[in-house]
């Protein structure tokens, strides 16, 4: 009877991840499937390295350079911004922070997580975006603000994960420094944080991936102007916003195009887990 429910469990189990992988391939073959024909017509590189998209213009453009830009910047200035505090967050929680103030921090950066993206929109476009045209001109919408919102979405991911990594470093690496004369925050700093590195650049990469994917805050706060970023002061559009913002009035080639950049946004997220996995072995 044990060995039937076991068996039973063990299909159980073999369904669901099979049913993961099926939905990531199905995934694949419908985004490359309608997008790369589109690029074969607008051609590869007109469409990559293209600086222009007007796809209602006699004849049409279909450039997606600004908005891969666009993506970039946003994302390597919500690391900027996210990746330090959020580590030091997880340092401080998991090492340094009393338990009366630990059952109020930890459950506040909880509810962060819980937080819809449109909320956090409206908050950088009622907040932030005022603060940045008052401090450094323009309109406010622009790369800066939507890289300081993005860094304060990423914040429960990267604390969590870090957090969760620190804390399952063994307690004899720390006994060790604090035994051979280290102080408390030399024994965190040079061996729990080297220690628990691999599960730190874990939660930074899925927070590089809630950045790289965020579309309904980015577009309350980044401009939504498809052209060459010029500043980090200068309104951009990114990749999801570009499907987002067009796919409800698109018809045939502007259809497909938009569907060929989720094939470049795709790529690039690929291309960015496969840097960090080379990067964690290295460091391994």
């Amino acid at each position: 009877m044990i060995k039937r429910k076991e068996t039973i469990m063990k299909g159980v189990f073999f369904i669901a991840a099979l049913t993961s992988v099926l939905a990531v391939a199905l995934i694949c073959i419908f985004l490359f499937a309608n997008g790369i024909p589109a690029m074969a017509k607008i051609g590869v590189f007109d469409f990559i390295l293209g600086e222009k998209w007007a796809p209602t213009n006699v004849p049409a453009s279909y450039g997606i350079l600004p908005m891969i830009l666009g993506s970039i910047y946003i994302t390597v200035g919500a690391i900027i911004i996210g990746v330090p505090i959020g580590v030091l967050t997880a340092v401080f929680l998991s090492r340094f922070c009393p338990k009366k103030i630990y059952k109020i921090v930890k459950p506040a950066i909880n509810l962060l997580a819980g937080i819809p993206s449109v909320v956090y929109g409206f908050f950088g476009l009622v907040v932030i975006v005022p603060i940045i045209k008052d401090l450094f001109g323009g309109n406010g919408s622009s790369i800066l603000t939507a890289s300081i919102l993005l860094g304060i979405m990423i914040l429960p991911t990267i604390v969590g994960v870090s957090e969760s990594a620190i804390n399952s470093v063994p307690k004899s690496y720390y006994e060790g420094a604090l035994a051979l004369g280290a102080t408390h925050e030399r024994s965190v700093f040079r061996t729990i944080l080297p220690a628990a590195k691999s599960g730190i650049l874990a939660g930074v990469v899925l927070g590089i991936g809630r950045a790289i994917g965020e579309t309904m805050a980015v577009i309350l706060v980044a401009g939504n102007q498809a052209r060459m970023p010029d500043g980090i002061l200068s309104g951009i559009r990114t990749l999801t916003t570009n499907i987002v913002l067009e796919m409800g009035y698109a018809t045939d080639l502007h259809r497909e195009a938009l569907i060929a950049t989720a094939v470049v946004l795709f790529v690039l997220i690929l291309i960015i887990n496969l840097l960090f996995s080379v990067l964690k072995r290295r460091m391994n």
